[in-house]
């Protein structure tokens, strides 16, 4: 029964990173576009999490926690280009 749940879950993932691919080829703001990516980010963790569950693997998880340090500080700096127009 759970692996029934986590084909469900990655295909709703799928679905969702399809649908945030349109937004952001919709979205003319700056920081639109930041939050957009943002949340594509935490769906590809989504999607990296559930395959380690259904493979049975651990490196998926190493490389969705990579990917989510390396996203929290892009997004920081993204922002804050945005705002101040330098990224420093």
């Amino acid at each position: 029964m759970p692996e029934i749940a986590a084909v469900i879950a990655f295909a709703w993932a799928t679905v969702l990173l399809v649908a945030g691919g349109l937004l952001i080829l919709r979205s003319d703001d700056p920081l639109e576009r930041v939050l957009v990516l943002d949340v594509l980010v935490a769906i590809v963790i989504v999607v990296l999490t559930t395959l380690s569950y259904l493979r049975d693997v651990s490196y998926y998880i190493d490389a969705a926690l990579g990917l989510a340090l390396l996203s929290f500080v892009a997004t920081l700096v993204a922002c804050r280009h945005v705002i101040r127009g330098r990224p420093f």
